[in-house]
């Protein structure tokens, strides 16, 4: 019960994801190759949603769902990070014809190759969370 709201939250997240058609692969193909705007638009909306939903936070002082506040700290701005980290994980969107989020709407769709996608990206986080120490951040 502690979850469903994540759950039903889950639920809306990949009917939107289906119904814009953002977990298409061949959507994704075509932003890659520039041939049409639609994924443009959808990451563009979720870009100024995101810039709108932080502005609110901040302004506001919101708390989590467990009452506690939200905190965002000032990272280093340095070049080579983001394009590392852009061009890995851009590589693997690429590769893969998935980022996070539609992988799961791509498996409840009956794309059963994207469960090995899924676990790597699983296996992925591990590595990360492991080696996060020994990374420049």
């Amino acid at each position: 019960m502690k979850f469903l709201k994540f759950l039903i939250l889950g639920i809306i997240f990949g009917i939107v994801m289906a119904k814009s058609e953002a977990f298409s692969w061949y959507r994704i193909q075509e932003m890659f190759r520039f041939q049409a705007f639609h994924m443009y638009g959808i990451i563009g909306t979720a870009v100024i949603l995101g810039v709108l939903g932080v502005f609110l936070i901040k302004k506001f002082n919101l708390k989590d769902f467990y009452g506690n506040p939200i905190t965002f700290y000032p990272k280093e701005k340095s070049i080579v990070r983001y394009l590392v980290g852009g061009t890995i994980f851009g590589l693997g969107w690429a590769l893969s014809g998935a980022c996070p989020g539609p992988m799961v709407v791509n498996i409840g769709y009956g794309y059963l190759g994207m469960i090995v996608v899924f676990f790597f990206a699983i296996v992925g986080t591990y590595l990360y969370g492991y080696f996060k120490d020994r990374l420049p951040h």
